[in-house]
């Protein structure tokens, strides 16, 4: 019996009942990656916050990292009101620290923007987390270095050497945490860090409030933000808890804005403990930090408000 004695299957039967135009066969599926009108699929491409992920969710290869608390406390680098030996001393300090700190913004941003913007760099840095880590590390030993010995901060040409490393470290890692959220939600967070650090700038060269009487209260909340992302790190590590990691970034972003304050009044000095014009590195890298690190932490907020 040849092949045409047999009665016709499901789907020639379909076809001869409703022929289609062109031969009668249906038109082929689209190829993987587009919908039947050629346009792209609607699942998150890689410039959505986590491939394949809701955004504000965390990517599993980057969790969030605890972050190092700022140095505080009457310690070495530290003096009592008055420890300037003139107010055009004073003026010269403020200045050169706040060009440090505007070189290293700069720096960031132009890092962030290229991780933002350049699709292969996002890409990359996504597929490849060990690079991450191994800027982490980078970072990690640099702020260990530049908080804790005295001499390698003072020591010119050193002390701006490792400043620098530390800033591409942490410039790197914010670039590579960034590359997982909408360009939106990083333009967002980043009008709201410039809005919250000009407004706390503001209030600190023209309050009467003394923030360095509260130093004890600074390394409180200091621990405190440690810890809490030591336990948000664990816990998301087996399960992702929307609202534990809200309250990390919640209490982050404020306790930063905090310590920008406390670091900005210790800069200005006339207060009861301001930096040493010797310690212009530490200064610049404390309030770099204060301001990357809300930045972190609303992109965080605002990243799982868009989910």
């Amino acid at each position: 019996m040849s092949r045409s004695d047999f009665p016709p299957g499901y789907d020639e039967s379909r076809l001869l009942s409703n022929p289609q135009p062109g031969g009668g066969y249906p038109a082929s599926a689209p190829p993987y990656g587009f919908n039947a009108y050629g346009g792209q699929p609607p699942y998150p491409q890689p410039n959505d916050p986590y491939r394949g992920q809701p955004a504000g969710y965390p990517p599993p290869s980057l969790p969030v990292i605890p972050v190092i608390p700022p140095g505080m406390g009457d310690n070495e680098g530290f003096t009592t009101a008055g420890g300037f030996e003139s107010t055009s001393v004073r003026h010269s300090f403020i200045r050169k620290v706040y060009l440090i700190l505007a070189a290293q913004l700069l720096v960031t941003a132009a890092i962030v923007a290229v991780f933002t913007f350049v699709e292969p760099v996002g890409v990359y840095v996504r597929k490849n987390p060990a690079i991450y880590w191994v800027s982490y590390a980078i970072y990690f030993v640099t702020h260990i270095v530049l908080v804790c010995c005295q001499g390698p901060r003072r020591r010119f040409p050193w002390n701006l050497i490792l400043l620098a490393i530390f800033t591409l470290a942490l410039s790197f890692m914010t670039g590579n945490i960034a590359s997982y959220y909408s360009t939106k939600a990083v333009f967002m967070a980043l009008g709201i860090t410039v809005v919250v650090c000009v407004a706390v700038t503001v209030f600190c060269f023209q309050t009467k409030v003394d923030f360095t009487k509260c130093a004890g209260f600074f390394s409180i909340l200091g621990i405190v933000v440690f810890v809490t992302g030591i336990i948000t790190v664990i816990v998301l590590s087996f399960k992702y808890v929307p609202w534990l990691h809200m309250l990390y970034a919640s209490i982050g972003a404020i306790a930063f804005t905090l310590f920008l304050a406390y670091h900005t009044q210790l800069l200005i000095g006339n207060r009861k403990l301001s930096i040493e014009p010797e310690e212009y590195v530490f200064a610049a890298l404390s309030l770099y930090v204060d301001i990357v690190q809300i930045f972190l932490f609303l992109l965080q907020i605002i990243g799982f408000a868009e989910r």
